[in-house]
């Protein structure tokens, strides 16, 4: 249980930060920044493994989790999902 509320803290704070960079906070509430932030810190991984490269350590995890909220958020624009 704890480490499930760990993850939904996580993935807010992740897909907020992605959210401010992409400029879509205003359009974006608690739910869906939570659900970016998971959902992108996982395409993250994927993109970056897929890249042959490793996040080594926490600040380089956080920045992969981020990147890759940035990448969901711009993939739900071009399907027109946020402006």
């Amino acid at each position: 249980m704890g480490s499930l509320i760990v993850t939904v803290i996580i993935g807010g704070v992740v897909g907020w930060l992605a959210s401010v960079v992409m400029k879509t906070n205003a359009q974006m509430g608690l739910v869906a920044n939570v659900v970016v932030g998971i959902v992108g810190s996982f395409l993250g991984g994927w993109i970056f493994g897929a890249l042959g490269i490793g996040a080594m350590g926490t600040l380089a995890h956080w920045v992969v989790a981020v990147v890759g909220a940035m990448a969901l958020i711009a993939l739900l624009r071009a399907f027109g999902i946020f402006k």
